[in-house]
């Protein structure tokens, strides 16, 4: 397997002067980096991958957790939105995607689709515990995150390139040579920034979470542990 980077730090970003800190649970674990394939390392300088695990499941979104996202609607406009891409956090996801070939006026990155669905439906839309924690913490971060069933994990999570031939639950052809994907040591669990594995995302029975946050060359650590941070305290509102 290969090496794991160095462990990002402990503490999550400071939140503005005046903002009061979200509780976590006493089991939150501090996020750990995951494997990247050195192959892909070498190909993309600062592809990083981090990962907690969470003691809770999805299900339907507490009154807390609403109203925290009616908040972030209400704060979230359209000038937000236009100035969005101009902040470098999300400037950076921008230039991952057109160095893996998407380009992103055509294919948003994470944090611009919320952004464009934020503009058409007039609100961050609630959808489940999981669903709304993912998006307060995505927006206020600035980071790409996903979610999986932790128990239906095999060993440690990171990033490689399919190979030939490779066969994705829920897709009838096999993925294209090539593709990123999120994988545990068995099999593919994403495709990077698309399509979960069949059986393999948070579902109603899901007790235990693994989130996981995907940096990118510009994007440091202490924000995917923030983005962590802020989505692991949003699943306990």
């Amino acid at each position: 397997m290969p090496a794991k980077k160095k462990p990002a730090q402990s503490k999550p970003a400071k939140k503005p002067a005046g903002e009061k800190p979200a509780q976590l649970p006493e089991e939150w674990e501090a996020p750990e980096p995951g494997w990247v394939d050195p192959a892909l390392a070498e190909e993309f300088p600062g592809l990083t991958i981090l990962v907690t695990t969470l003691g809770i499941g999805s299900g339907r979104s507490p009154a807390a957790l609403k109203e925290r996202l009616r908040t972030l609607s209400d704060r979230f406009g359209g000038a937000q939105a236009i100035m969005l891409r101009q902040r470098p956090i999300p400037w950076a996801y921008r230039v991952f995607f057109r160095h893996i070939g998407l380009d992103p006026d055509q294919t948003p990155t994470p944090i611009e689709q919320l952004a464009l669905d934020r503009m058409k439906g007039g609100r961050f839309r609630s959808h489940n515990r999981l669903d709304d924690a993912l998006t307060i913490a995505m927006v206020e971060a600035g980071v790409a995150l996903q979610a999986f069933d932790a128990d239906r994990l095999e060993g440690d999570i990171g990033l490689r390139l399919s190979v030939e031939g490779e066969r994705f639950e829920g897709r009838h052809s096999p993925l294209p040579t090539g593709t990123i994907v999120i994988a545990d040591e068995r099999r593919a669990l994403a495709v990077l920034f698309d399509r979960i594995a069949e059986g393999r995302g948070v579902q109603s029975r899901t007790e235990r979470t693994a989130l996981v946050a995907i940096g990118v060359k510009g994007v440091p650590d202490i924000a995917l542990e923030e983005g962590l941070w802020v989505a692991a305290s949003a699943m306990h509102a």
